[in-house]
């Protein structure tokens, strides 16, 4: 059975507490109601897309009693809210006027702690570091444990740590008042020259420094909350340590090539409850799975207790303080493994309730309430978050990212395959508009990384581009991740060549399947998905009417060596070791350098183009663009650009991504809209 909402009340309490005075908090406008959804039949606001998260991040307590979640009511700050569940009521136990609680988690079953953002500034914009911060879930016994600037002037700051100080996402025991704590010591943009890990006390904001191999740059935690893997480079290799307690001594327990990996390499996964280690790997076989590790034997077990026929299995623990309840991971969406019978029969009870969403059941680590924290997803539902009550089988309804957004208005998404040109398997995501979906116009969106994957849930872009009436294809191109690792390798060193063949195969095979007009298919895409956008304009003039290039690399030099206006945050691991693996060798490969950078062909595009561009982009800095637009509309007339000052590799603010989206439409309704087929 369903049970009443409670996401109207938790509004309703906002509301209430908005104005109720605190001294490490400013008072905050009352709340108002979420946008209305788009009436059926009625073209969907760009905004209701591309908003801000107004409910997410939801965590149950340790011992299951209480919720944690970020809200947001619409144009106001992101708050902290805490829901006892035995009685529903909620509190706002953080909220700033001049920042927004960003990432957050339970220290134990009474405390939290948290960081800040702005979602007001895009990056460019931002002075601020994220500073930390603790609170108890009643809102007392708050306490400021790191600075967000480097001023430590006043007496206060002098007793925080500075600001260059990260929370790590190490659980431990949730028993304490204790978190991990990182510091790098950054020397420019993207390259650190140092990282400590301390220990810091919550209540107290006392810290000390954790011991751990030279140079460790990741690290794994047991369920006691201690240090017992430590990783760290060595040239080109990466280096896995190990110690068997707090007292013993560090040795090497796997070194392997960082980018090439090997026949044996593995990645630490987690520390089961009982201390069994579990590590991600091949082991002789093309999909990565989990596996339990022998630390006595040095070797991996030879049967996985997780693993896919068709994607690569990257596992996180679902477990209870003395055993390990279960595994999540991605296939073709999130799928979850219980090992625990009680979790399955819960798991299939609320699947009954809600048979059209991916559902992802939590637990509290020590919990002693019948609560479970449901996230739902589908490709035309936003994440929605539901509590489920299993000694009375009610569910009800906590909150959406996206309230605006009716499920019965968007766009079914699937995944399809087709064959390259080489033979060469390539899956691809289709949504597919409502309606004829016959010869329709169709964007070829390309995503970014390019070592990255797309998955089955909502997914604004896609879901915009077909409330506007167009086929929206998403190829998996060799490169790109968690399709194995033959999949994988065969895009290094492919930039502009199969790994854009694959792409053009994709749009070809949309042709011959009756789904796309030939004469009205665009490409677009956001930095790797950019530069493909503008390589598929040089190689195939003939398919694609026109692109969208956002923030897209223009030339695999410029992306190493920079130019006197901008220089990536790449760091200089992956330039010296990385990018001559995966992408070639400045020396060996300057030719093929040359004849794949948009920039050196910029004179072939001759279609419709539009770019848009930050002025604060690290990743790809704005010579990229601008050097591009200076060369392309020398002899193309069709150019369209946009600079947006201050933000940076991704759109930040909401009104930036309605105004880029907005251009969009626009753009395609030009060229390929309804009555561009016949042009």
């Amino acid at each position: 059975m369903f049970a009443k909402p409670f996401y109207a009340a938790l509004f309703a309490s906002l509301c209430a507490l908005a104005g109720t005075p605190a001294a490490w908090a400013a008072d905050a406008p009352p709340a108002t109601a979420a946008p209305a959804p788009a009436m059926p039949g009625a073209r969907i606001p760009i905004e209701h897309f591309f908003d801000s998260t107004s409910f997410s991040g939801a965590i149950l307590s340790p011992d299951g009693r209480r919720l944690a979640v970020r809200v947001a009511p619409p144009g106001q700050r992101v708050r902290l809210a805490v829901l006892e569940l035995a009685s529903m009521q909620v509190k706002v136990v953080a909220f700033f006027s001049d920042a927004d609680v960003n990432t957050f988690r339970w220290v134990n079953d009474q405390r939290l702690v948290f960081d800040l953002a702005d979602r007001q500034l895009a990056q460019g914009a931002l002075r601020y570091g994220a500073g930390l911060y603790a609170v108890n879930a009643d809102g007392g016994n708050y306490r400021q444990l790191v600075t967000r600037n480097e001023s430590r002037q006043n007496k206060r700051a002098i007793l925080m740590l500075p600001w260059n100080t990260y929370l790590l996402q190490s659980i431990g025991d949730q028993q304490s008042d204790d978190v991990f704590v990182v510091q790098p010591d950054f020397t420019r943009p993207g390259e650190i020259h140092d990282l400590a890990l301390l220990r810091l006390n919550t209540s107290t904001g006392i810290s000390r420094t954790v011991a751990q191999p030279a140079g460790a740059r990741n690290w794994l935690f047991d369920k006691q909350g201690q240090l017992r893997i430590a990783q760290a480079p060595d040239g080109g290799n990466e280096v896995t340590y190990y110690r068997d307690s707090a007292e013993a001594p560090w040795r090497v327990l796997a070194r392997f090539d960082a980018y090439h990996g090997g026949k044996d390499a593995f990645s630490p996964a987690f520390f089961a409850p009982d201390g069994t280690l579990y590590v991600h790997a091949r082991h002789g076989s093309d999909k990565q799975a989990l596996y339990r590790y022998d630390l006595e034997k040095n070797r991996i077990d030879d049967t996985p207790l997780a693993a896919s026929a068709d994607f690569d299995v990257h596992a996180e623990m679902l477990g209870a303080n003395d055993r390990l309840l279960g595994l999540r991971y991605e296939t073709d969406a999130q799928t979850t493994q219980w090992l625990d019978e009680k979790m399955q029969a819960l798991q299939k009870q609320v699947n009954g309730m809600l048979p059209m969403s991916i559902n992802s059941l939590s637990t509290g680590w020590r919990s002693a309430t019948p609560f479970i924290l449901v996230r739902s997803v589908s490709d035309t539902m936003p994440v929605t978050y539901y509590l489920f009550n299993s000694d009375t089988a009610s569910l009800s309804v906590l909150g959406s990212a996206h309230p605006a957004i009716l499920p019965s208005q968007m766009a079914n998404k699937d995944l399809r395959h087709y064959k390259a040109r080489d033979g060469l398997d390539i899956p691809a995501w289709l949504t597919l508009p409502k309606g004829q979906v016959k010869m329709r116009p169709m964007v070829v969106l390309v995503h970014g990384g390019p070592w990255v994957r797309n998955s089955w849930d909502w997914d604004a872009e896609s879901q915009f581009l077909a409330s506007r009436g167009y086929v929206v294809l998403e190829p998996e191109y060799r490169g790109s991740t968690g399709y194995g690792e033959h999949h994988f390798k065969a895009g290094w060193k492919q930039w502009g060549l199969k790994m854009q063949d694959d792409i053009a195969d994709g749009a070809r095979w949309a042709i011959a399947q009756g789904i796309a007009d030939p004469r009205r298919i665009c490409i677009a895409g956001a930095s790797y998905g950019g530069y493909a956008t503008l390589m598929g304009l040089i190689n195939d003039p003939d398919l694609y009417r026109c692109g969208i290039d956002w923030l897209g690399v223009t030339d695999i030099d410029l992306l190493r060596n920079g130019s006197w206006g901008g220089y990536s945050n790449v760091s200089e691991h992956y330039r010296q070791y990385g990018m001559p693996v995966l992408i070639g060798d400045p020396v060996k490969d300057a030719a093929q350098f040359k004849a794949t950078s948009p920039l050196q062909q910029a004179a072939r595009i001759t279609q419709p183009l539009l770019l848009a561009y930050g002025s604060a982009d690290q990743r790809v800095p704005l010579p990229h663009g601008r050097q591009f637009y200076d060369a392309v509309r020398k002899t193309n007339a069709q150019v369209e650009w946009v600079e947006y000052a201050t933000e940076g590799h991704g759109w930040a603010l909401p009104a930036t991504r309605v105004d880029f989206w907005q251009r969009v439409e626009k753009f395609l309704d030009r060229n390929i809209g309804p009555g561009s087929a016949s042009q």
